[in-house]
């Protein structure tokens, strides 16, 4: 059954555009995951489908319902989690809670089921107004608001960039849950790392989406050997690597360069072409690729 339709979605803001022919399906039940870089067009697009944005062109539905002219009732039946933290700051953590779940005709007790393994890590704090919690306490306190009135779809804007990694495990793990009690979430991130934890993604660049797919398919159509080079003065590395013969692409990646070779190159040319260049400390390695490198190579397709 689809959740979530969205067929050729556009939006510009003047000159700029920043959605271009956008279409989706998502299924009941799926975590979705739109994976891209800040300014790809991933809030606009959460806005369009939570009935704050009107596209410029394109149609929308959720559970059926058209996100125009039916946009009160879908506001009855998702959870929206901004990208921007937009709780009550001079409201305790209680009383937010109480007030979004007033805002819905329903009651924290009616669907604290939803939120408890959520709620019960910030209840200590729950007479502590919501300026003064962390960025994870936060980020567990909007999530809460977003489910108290057990939305059938739920929207995730970057909800977990600038919190600290304990967090975003932590998240996530709250997500499948979430997914176990049959909720649709589409969730947006610029973390790659992200991407393997959602039945499918879509990359998005521009506005426009790259590939969309599982994620295990969309790193399986990686096209080529991808080698991990590292070397002394590696600050150099990668001017060097753009101007070896052997090399079709080089990425920074951490500590490392993610290279692919030219037809017939081999890692042993490469390796002379940088002993020639007195570098040492040479590491050649075959590596998987990952989701980032599948959209690197797809945005540099794209450019």
């Amino acid at each position: 059954m689809i959740a979530l339709s969205a067929h050729k979605i556009n939006k510009s803001y003047g000159t700029t555009q920043a959605l271009t022919n956008l279409s989706l399906e998502v299924e009941k039940g799926e975590i979705y995951g739109i994976i891209g870089p800040d300014g790809a067009g991933k809030t606009t697009l959460f806005r369009i489908l939570t009935t704050l944005l009107l596209a410029d062109s394109g149609t929308a539905t959720i559970n059926g319902l058209d996100v125009v002219k039916d946009y009160k009732q879908i506001r009855q039946v998702i959870g929206y989690m901004p990208g921007r933290f937009s709780l009550y700051q001079d409201l305790t953590v209680e009383e937010n809670l109480h007030f979004f779940a007033t805002v819905f005709h329903t009651t924290i007790e009616e669907n604290y089921h939803l939120i408890e393994d959520i709620y019960k890590q910030i209840e200590p704090f729950k007479t502590r107004r919501t300026a003064k919690l962390s960025g994870g306490m936060k980020q567990k306190l909007a999530l809460s608001c977003a489910l108290i009135h057990k939305p059938t779809v739920l929207f995730l804007d970057v909800p977990t960039t600038g919190v600290d990694p304990v967090s975003r495990k932590e998240f996530w793990e709250m997500l499948m849950k979430l997914k176990v009690e049959g909720i649709t979430i589409i969730v947006s991130t610029p973390y790659m790392d992200e991407a393997t934890r959602c039945d499918r993604i879509a990359l998005i660049l521009d506005g426009q989406f790259l590939k969309v797919d599982t994620p295990k398919n969309i790193i399986a159509d990686y096209p080529y050997t991808l080698w991990s080079v590292q070397a002394s003065r590696m600050h150099r590395l990668l001017r060097d690597l753009a101007d070896s013969p052997f090399i079709r692409s080089s990425f920074s990646f951490g500590e490392t360069f993610h290279v692919t070779l030219n037809h017939q190159a081999t890692p042993g040319q490469l390796r002379e072409f940088l002993m020639e260049r007195s570098y040492s400390d040479i590491a050649i390695q075959e590596i998987q690729p990952t989701v980032e490198d599948c959209f690197m190579l797809l945005s540099k397709r794209q450019a």
